[in-house]
């Protein structure tokens, strides 16, 4: 099984990045995914999710209107689209696949939003 996320890095206040996480090892289109994220000091938090269809998506009110998480199960791929990016989204973002009890997670990509 592997979680695996990319497409972080550094980034000055209002632009963008795409992260993807990519997963193998598992039926990836039976799992609900998460994006979570973790800044230094504090918790770690759910930033967005998608249901295994993607019929259905949740986003924290942080990153409403800035943030679009969708998926492509026949890649195995979910990814994270971050738009107008602000300081305050300096984190280490990781991905979640859930189904049940059962949970992955990959290591972490870090983004960085600095002038």
């Amino acid at each position: 099984v592997q979680v695996v996320e990319s497409g972080g890095g550094l980034v000055q206040p209002g632009g963008s990045l795409r992260l993807s996480c990519a997963a193998s090892g598992f039926t990836f289109s039976s799992y609900h995914t998460n994006w979570y994220r973790q800044a230094p000091g504090k918790e770690r938090e759910l930033v967005a999710a998608i249901t295994s269809v993607g019929g259905s998506t949740n986003y924290a009110d942080s990153v409403k209107g800035r943030f679009t998480i969708s998926r492509d199960n026949a890649k195995n791929t979910v990814y994270l689209q971050m738009n107008n990016l602000k300081s305050e989204d300096t984190a280490v973002y990781y991905c979640n696949a859930k189904r049940g009890v059962r949970s992955y997670w990959g290591q972490g990509t870090q983004v960085t939003v600095s002038s």
